[in-house]
């Protein structure tokens, strides 16, 4: 998929629907060697690979926990449009 946001994948993402030309989805592993072996004229490389880890769904996060996450929203839709920095140990 794609963020209608995020410029960079809008930009791949023509690119990479052209490699696919209509081939099966079959499997995870020929998803992501589609996406992999998808390159521009101007010679973009895409990258790509499974995240082998399991992760728990359903997790809670508290506002007080939200609150500790240093969070920096664009100005231009920050509720999609943010950068996720790490936290300053003092």
């Amino acid at each position: 998929g794609t963020s209608k946001w995020n410029k960079i994948e809008h930009r791949l993402f023509c690119h990479i629907t052209q490699n696919w030309r209509g081939r099966p989805l079959t499997s995870l592993q020929v998803v992501i060697n589609l996406i992999r072996n998808t390159t521009t004229t101007q010679g973009l490389e895409v990258e790509a690979r499974l995240d082998p880890n399991l992760y728990k769904t359903g997790i809670k996060v508290t506002d007080q926990e939200l609150d500790t996450i240093a969070i920096e929203r664009n100005s231009f839709h920050g509720e999609w449009n943010y950068i996720i920095k790490p936290k300053l140990v003092t």
